[in-house]
């Protein structure tokens, strides 16, 4: 029966939504004691009796050291050169020196390049006597030429280790700012469509409320004198409920495109501005209507604009205006903009010093549409009595808050 071999444990990261793979479970400080156990035990097994005691000190000297040397990668480089110059000076070769690659090697990987130029040429610099003192035969050159090899290794390892290090971590912390502005773009993006949706939802109710309080008033006091009339206007109030019903479920997205509801009452633009007008004249606003220019070039998303500015701004005149108000409406299509202006006869009535102004959400929430199309909208009295309200899209603006 074969047996499968161990897989390697993994985890996955729910932040990143990566997997992690680990190769083992050990912590750092068991690896690092592997080699000097190793090299301890090859001096016990391979010294002699009499050469053993300063064998196995010097190798101790040398090796232990490495265990600490992701804590203390700099202590433990001075402690390992330390204990080389004294084996040097006893005279005493061991093949625990490989212990001053790996301190180079680990210094290299979590110190700057200051500390690591330094290191290298300390065990550079303590190659020349080695090699004096311990070449076979008087050959100096090649164990030189071999262990500058060996220096030039370990330090090039360890600047690639630190270098894959600071990468890794810069991709890592890339990526974390990559999350959090997603995030951050999201949470943007359910605000702004947290204000798209009051916004409409604030110019149907109010608008399609006024009229009906309008007509209602209006069947009220027409109805015993004039019951056609009175009938007219409640045909007119069903008709004005069934449009906001529609113009609210579209609001919220919840109308499909199957619905009979969706043909009956397509997204508003500037051509439904003739059958808004005729809605607030029989509301009791004479509105009149005048459109210059071609608007098949305006994208729906502006006439939308266009179509809410004009309905908000004769919903204001008719809530807050005497009766007989005359309002004007005057939209100008030009090739990359489109002027809107609304003003009317009547003026506001005058509130006390002491009053609060106004809170309502109208002007500020036509201030945003016109500024989602880079315009500025303009609402005050008019020198010759009355108040107006005026602005200009520009249609290459974008208005993706305008919708």
């Amino acid at each position: 029966m074969r047996r499968r071999p161990a897989r390697a444990a993994t985890t996955t990261d729910p932040r990143r939504g990566v997997t992690v793979r680990h190769r083992d479970r050990l912590p750092p400080l068991v690896w690092d004691s592997v080699l000097p156990a190793l090299l301890l035990l090859h001096v016990v097994t391979t010294y002699p009796a009499g050469e053993l005691p300063v064998a196995a000190a010097l190798t101790a000297g040398l090796a232990l050291p490495l265990v600490w040397r992701r804590r203390a990668p700099l202590a433990v480089f001075v402690a390992v050169v330390a204990a080389a110059f004294v084996q040097w000076l006893a005279d005493v070769q061991l093949a625990a020196d490989i212990a001053l690659l790996i301190a180079l090697y680990t210094t290299a990987a979590h110190t700057g390049r200051r500390g690591t130029l330094l290191a290298a040429a300390v065990v550079e610099g303590g190659a020349v006597p080695a090699c004096l003192r311990w070449a076979s035969n008087g050959a100096f050159l090649t164990p030189f030429v071999a262990l500058s090899a060996m220096v030039v290794a370990a330090t090039v390892l360890g600047v690639n280790e630190r270098t894959g290090r600071a990468y890794l971590a810069a991709v890592q912390e890339r990526a974390e700012r990559l999350a959090l502005h997603q995030e951050q773009q999201a949470l943007l993006a359910v605000a702004e469509e947290r204000a798209r949706i009051t916004r409409e939802m604030h110019d149907v109710v109010t608008h399609n409320l006024s009229v009906m309080v309008a007509l209602t008033d209006a069947a009220v006091f027409a109805q015993p004198r004039s019951p056609e009339r009175a009938t007219a206007a409640m045909l007119q109030i069903s008709e004005t409920g069934r449009q906001a019903l529609t113009d609210m479920r579209r609001s919220l997205g919840v109308l499909r495109a199957d619905e009979p509801d969706a043909e009956r009452h397509p997204l508003p633009g500037i051509a439904q501005l003739e059958s808004l007008a005729d809605q607030m004249a029989a509301a009791g606003l004479p509105t009149g209507l005048e459109v210059r220019g071609c608007h098949a070039h305006v994208p729906a998303t502006a006439q939308l604009t266009v179509y809410r500015l004009v309905q908000e701004a004769l919903t204001n005149t008719l809530k807050h205006t005497a009766a007989g108000t005359r309002a004007t409406v005057l939209v100008e299509c030009s090739a990359g903009s489109v002027g809107v202006e609304v003003t009317d006869s009547g003026p506001r009535p005058t509130l006390p010093a002491a009053a609060p102004a106004p809170s309502g959400h109208g002007i500020p929430g036509m201030r945003e549409r016109a500024a989602a199309y880079g315009g500025t909208l303009r609402a005050g009295p008019l020198p010759s009595g009355g108040w107006g309200v005026r602005t200009r899209l520009l249609l290459g603006s974008g208005g993706t808050g305008a919708v």
